[in-house]
């Protein structure tokens, strides 16, 4: 029997490895989006200008663009006057800025946007680990710093994580009266506070008495709405990252940057309605089980917890509420004959 030569050997080689391990263009690296349709302004809509536009700031990653992209799809569709909504995208990577414009602009040619880099090495220090790795990536405490951030001419933002939808005219979150608050955001004051927080955390009478007389609710910092012109003057991101700096001493909570927002804000927040943060439909954190909507109206799904919908939509394991995910999903399988669909 003839044996195979060292060139049908590499070939042979390089064809399984291109099968097995796909390339880069298969990988995370290299992602392909079908361009949305262009939405444009009614009549009615006032002229773009400063008092008009809604600013909206987003992470962008390489692990999440799929979500953030299906996210300013929603936002998109459902805004009444989409041309005055301007998205602020914060990403940690000098490298990848350049690859995820060029992706942002073939998907949304039309879209207003800017591109921030957050320095990692603001909080890689101040990160103590949780229970999920994913909530421990740096990007993850970028919404501390969009106060330091986004231009100073804009003095109100709304914050969206990159596993969520909205299916409402956003015009109706931003223009939420925030009073005297800084921060604006769906409160559920039905859950168990003291689960965020260790025993040593609530042992310690300094600890524990932080929220004295605050009618303390936990909320979600998914969504949320920010009037940055007060945080700046309240300095609230040195707030925020002191209370990093006491967990990484003492370890007083387990779950990545939501602690801290609650340490800092909670019994201080601005009630905004619950149906623009149908929060948890990703499951809880260990198993990512599915779940269904709260009761009540709903202006935002929010898949927040382990399981995200692109990928139990990929792995044929959806559950019943992803179906209402993958109308905005315009992510393009296989953009090569040696990747899987």
């Amino acid at each position: 029997m003839m044996q195979p030569t060292p060139v049908t050997r590499a070939l042979v080689f390089f064809f399984f490895a291109a099968v097995c391990f796909p390339p880069a263009l298969c990988s995370d690296e290299v992602q392909s989006f079908r361009e949305a349709p262009a939405f444009r302004n009614g009549r009615e809509c006032p002229p773009r200008q400063t008092s008009s536009v809604i600013h909206i700031a987003m992470t962008l990653d390489a692990t999440y663009l799929r979500g953030s992209i299906a996210g300013v799809f929603s936002v998109l569709q459902h805004a009444s006057c989409p041309e005055n909504v301007v998205f602020h995208f914060v990403t940690t990577t000098h490298r990848r800025r350049q690859e995820l414009r060029r992706i942002i602009i073939s998907t949304f040619p039309y879209l207003n946007f800017h591109i921030y880099h957050f320095d990692s090495n603001l909080v890689r220090g101040k990160i103590s680990y949780s229970i999920r790795r994913a909530l421990d990536q740096p990007l993850n405490y970028a919404r501390m710093y969009l106060a330091d951030l986004v231009p100073a001419t804009a003095q109100r933002i709304i914050y969206f994580d990159s596993d969520l939808i909205v299916v409402d005219d956003v015009a109706k979150l931003w223009n939420i009266d925030l009073g005297d608050h800084v921060l604006g955001a769906p409160e559920y004051c039905h859950a168990n506070f003291t689960n965020y927080f260790t025993h040593r955390f609530w042992s310690n009478p300094a600890y524990a008495s932080s929220f004295k007389g605050r009618g303390a609710c936990y909320f979600n910092t998914g969504v949320m709405v920010i009037d940055l012109w007060k945080w700046r003057e309240g300095r609230y991101t040195e707030k925020l990252e002191n209370w990093m700096r006491i967990q990484k001493r003492s370890r007083i909570y387990e779950l990545g940057s939501l602690p801290p927002f609650l340490l800092v804000f909670a019994g201080n927040v601005e009630r905004v309605e619950h149906r623009w943060n149908q929060h948890g439909l990703g499951g809880d954190n260990v198993e990512g089980l599915c779940r269904d909507l709260h009761p009540g109206p709903v202006s935002l799904l929010h898949w927040s917890g382990k399981g995200k919908p692109w990928l139990r939509i990929d792995s044929k394991k959806p559950c019943p509420l992803d179906s209402l995910w993958a109308p905005y999903d315009l992510f393009r399988h296989s953009p090569s004959p040696f990747c899987d669909s």
